[in-house]
């Protein structure tokens, strides 16, 4: 790995969270440079690199409606574009898909028959594409098998707003809803979150606090409004993740299971770098998937940096070996 430079593009609060300085120790003490890239400069002048490690999230989702997130965009491409060589770690395409709660859903239900044997699936959902009126909505959850309390997700799936979610408890409140949108069946999992990080072939599994059960079936309660990322921080004290009654503690996923569905969605995807969020049926026991997350913040996974590093080096390795026909892409 001596003399080789990996070049990270990460907005600054992916950069504090990461502790990117102290990567770049870790890098240069096994003789890997790490350079920081400035979308607002030219790249050739910072390049060469032989891997792009990004999280280009933010640019991508402002593209949609600010020119200069578009020229920044546009000028990342025309970069990777001119240099096959350099790798690019994760394939933009396959990251973008990610930023759409739509297409990471549909994904996981083509995954579902794969991993039946397995004992994980996904909830049903519902998207919502426009305001409607809520009896058609009704229909339609009917239809789809989904039941309250729903859980109610932003389509896009990155910023501060796809952490705001709601709990709708009857027909009736469904009113309360903004689409675009996902319905998703609330499933009562011991108020316990299993955040399954992933680094290249390796993952690890952390524990966090998520929403206490609820009754079953439609009632007359408010919709409950929420902060997922403020529920299940790892000192959350929310009245939100305290269980009503004593419930024994479900065992955590098991080893191979996390695995199976980590094999599967890396060759689904095409990525190295995601999180699975993963609860626990409290009834069926099934390991049900209730969102998946682009190059998430691995906090509480210790070994983070020598697993990047690990993967970074082997991806180069495959990729030197594979000789000069090899383009750029992990």
């Amino acid at each position: 790995m001596s003399g080789r430079r990996v070049g990270f593009c990460l907005s600054d609060k992916k950069r504090r969270r990461m502790n990117l300085d102290a990567f770049a120790e870790f890098c240069d003490n096994h003789g890997v440079e790490v350079v920081e890239i400035d979308l607002t400069q030219p790249l050739v002048p910072q390049g060469p690199f032989d891997i792009i490690v990004h999280k280009l999230s933010d640019v991508i989702v402002e593209a949609e409606h600010n020119s200069q997130s578009q020229q920044l965009l546009a000028n990342f491409q025309s970069y990777v574009s001119a240099h096959p060589s350099t790798i690019l770690l994760d394939p933009l395409p396959a990251m973008t898909q990610l930023l759409d709660r739509f297409a990471s859903y549909r994904i996981m239900s083509k995954l579902h028959n794969s991993l039946r044997d397995w004992r994980i699936c996904s909830p049903p959902y519902l998207e919502i594409h426009s305001a409607t009126d809520l009896s058609s909505i009704q229909q339609t959850l009917t239809a789809q098998n989904l039941s309250f309390p729903l859980i109610c997700k932003t389509r896009v799936a990155h910023g501060s707003l796809s952490h705001e979610m709601s709990l709708i408890f009857s027909v009736g409140s469904l009113a309360d809803i903004r689409p675009p949108c996902v319905l998703q069946s609330f499933v009562n999992h011991g108020a316990v979150l299993h955040k399954v990080f992933v680094v290249g072939d390796r993952h690890y599994c952390v524990e966090r606090p998520s929403l206490k059960n609820f009754p079953s079936g439609p009632c007359d309660r408010d919709t409950i409004f929420f902060n997922s990322h403020q529920v299940s921080k790892p000192e959350s004290s929310s009245d939100l993740t305290a269980l009503d009654e004593e419930m024994p503690c479900l065992p955590p996923p098991s080893f191979e299971a996390v695995a199976a569905l980590v094999r599967k969605l890396r060759a689904q995807l095409g990525m190295a770098l995601f999180g699975v969020d993963i609860i626990i049926n409290i009834h069926t026991h099934t390991l049900t998937v209730i969102d998946i997350n682009i190059f998430p913040g691995y906090e509480g996974v210790p070994q983070f940096f020598s697993s990047l590093l690990s993967h970074i080096k082997s991806v180069l390795d495959k990729h030197t070996s594979a000789g000069p026909q090899a383009t750029g892409s992990a």
